[in-house]
């Protein structure tokens, strides 16, 4: 069966200029992400993301970086947004994701680059750090699509997504791809200035796995639906990983598409918080690869799955 991207129903229903409209509504007082911070970005104010009305695009190409089913032979159509609603002390972006000062692009420009990503032969557009942008890309989306956008929506999030915004994306992403970071709340607190992000991740990553199931591949391999969950492996943090990997197992599914990641080195401000600032010993990782397979996991990434 020929693919269909999820968001051509909704598109063809009408639905999607309704969906446009409510999500503008939340930048009012906003509301688009969990921090609530209740300025009115409609008026180009901001607070914590640092982002007025339009979405802030640091750059857009094709990225082999990806897992295999994303990258496929011809790359991921990312695009980065700038800044971000968390404060990972450790970002490795930080000159993206926390000091970013570029002007917001127009949502017909930003239609622009998917169909520009598209042309390149991309195989999927992928948001990357869409959590406070959400009603812009919908608002870009209807342009795009109206001018002929047909490749899978993938939402690439650390998780900290307000419910609101992840209801709109119903019947518009393709392949949700979250990040859970941490299971530990004072954890979360320490290095992500965030102390309900485990609840908060636990709660939308649920509604995005009942939005789409388990990742689904085509004959080349490449992801047409479906989640995809990433986690990074930290120092000092195996419990945590524990943890996570049961939770998936028992409230998601044991078939759960799993990237247990092994990228993670010190960066940005790691030098004032000592137990993290190193980088991933191999040890550490094998372990993590051990604990999702002993937590009943039986899709894990390629990379992750050569260590068992």
């Amino acid at each position: 069966m020929k693919f269909e991207p999820a968001y051509l129903k909704t598109f063809e229903s009408g639905e999607f200029e309704e969906r446009v409209h409510r999500a503008l509504t939340l930048l009012e007082s906003c509301t688009v992400c969990p921090r609530d911070c209740k300025v009115d970005r409609l008026r180009d104010d901001y607070a914590v993301c640092r982002t007025g009305r339009y979405a802030v695009v640091s750059s857009y190409f094709p990225h082999f970086g990806e897992e295999d089913c994303l990258r496929g032979w011809k790359g991921s159509g990312t695009i980065f947004f700038s800044n971000c609603n968390l404060k990972c002390v450790f970002c490795q972006n930080h000159d993206i994701s926390q000091q970013a000062r570029d002007r917001g692009v127009q949502p017909d420009r930003l239609a622009e680059m998917m169909l520009e990503l598209q042309n390149r032969g991309c195989h999927n557009i992928n948001f990357v750090t869409p959590e406070h942008v959400v009603p812009e890309i919908l608002e870009a989306l209807l342009i795009a699509i109206g001018n002929g956008l047909r490749l899978p929506i993938v939402y690439n999030t650390s998780a900290y997504d307000s419910l609101d915004s992840i209801h709109l994306m119903d019947g518009v992403v393709d392949i949700y791809m979250p990040d859970f970071k941490f299971w530990d709340p004072a954890k979360a607190k320490r290095y992500l200035k965030a102390e309900d992000y485990p609840e908060i991740a636990r709660r939308v990553i649920k509604v995005m796995y009942r939005q789409v199931g388990d990742l689904l591949l085509d004959e080349s391999g490449l992801a047409q639906r479906g989640l995809l969950l990433r986690h990074l492996v930290m120092p000092e943090d195996l419990e945590g990983t524990r943890r996570i990997m049961h939770w998936i197992a028992t409230e998601l599914s044991p078939t759960t598409y799993v990237n247990v990641m092994s990228q993670y080195h010190p960066a940005y401000k790691t030098d004032r918080y000592p137990e993290i600032n190193r980088s991933l010993r191999s040890a550490e990782f094998r372990q993590a690869v051990k604990i999702a397979g002993e937590q009943g996991l039986r899709r894990l990434d390629e990379r992750a799955a050569a260590f068992f």
